[in-house]
């Protein structure tokens, strides 16, 4: 559905946990993305005018690396090129959040905890959880780019999550739009996007067509 639109579409992958820790993960978005910055012009593409996004976990890692410019600045890659970021229905833009919701409702109602929960995955460090969420680095005069949340409202962590990191690119000024398909649920509003009459999909384009002028 991209490629029709003029678009160059580039798939990456990265290493999973607990093979490797979170930051490697982030590092080696980081570097897929560096790569393309630097040759995606030979396949017809234009590297000032990058957008990115993922789903699930995948969503973490796109917001995390289009508001932390650490990761792209050792790849040698500006926030200028960055048109654009969407993220589909992740869990963890705000680390605190969710391992608080998590525990929480445990105590409340009890039953077994997710043998690698969130805890699991980012650790046990307060510092860590702050630095790996996306909300932590959002702020104004970063040039971070347009956002364009989606999400299924039928998962209260989903949605709540994507509400929050609304909320924090609205205080810093940073354009963002915000999504949530019903009648879906977290595999299938991924997988339908580029469908006909998908409408999630008819969201992405008009997210994307101003920002490439079309």
């Amino acid at each position: 559905m991209l490629c029709k639109r003029g678009f160059v579409f580039v798939s990456i992958n990265y290493r999973l946990l607990p093979e490797v820790e979170i930051g490697a993960l982030v590092g080696d978005v980081a570097k897929s993305l560096g790569w393309m910055h630097r040759h995606i012009a030979k396949y017809g593409g234009d590297p000032k005018k990058i957008f990115v996004g993922g789903h699930s976990a995948g969503a973490q890692l796109a917001a995390l690396i289009c508001t932390d410019d650490r990761y792209l600045r050792k790849e040698g890659v500006s926030f200028e090129v960055l048109k654009g970021c969407v993220p589909v229905d992740g869990d963890t833009y705000d680390i605190p959040k969710i391992i608080m919701t998590a525990e929480y409702r445990q105590m409340l109602y009890g039953g077994k905890m997710h043998p690698f929960g969130h805890r699991q995955k980012f650790g046990n460090s307060p510092k860590k959880h702050l630095d790996f969420s996306a909300v932590t680095h959002v702020a104004q005069g970063k040039e971070i780019s347009p956002f364009l949340l989606l999400y299924f409202p039928g998962n209260p962590d989903t949605h709540a999550q994507a509400l929050r990191l609304e909320e924090v690119l609205r205080e810093a000024k940073i354009p963002v739009r915000s999504y949530g398909k019903r009648d879906s649920n977290h595999s299938a509003l991924n997988n339908d996007l580029g469908k006909p009459e998908d409408p999630a999909t008819e969201e992405l384009f008009n997210f994307l067509d101003p920002l490439v002028g079309k």
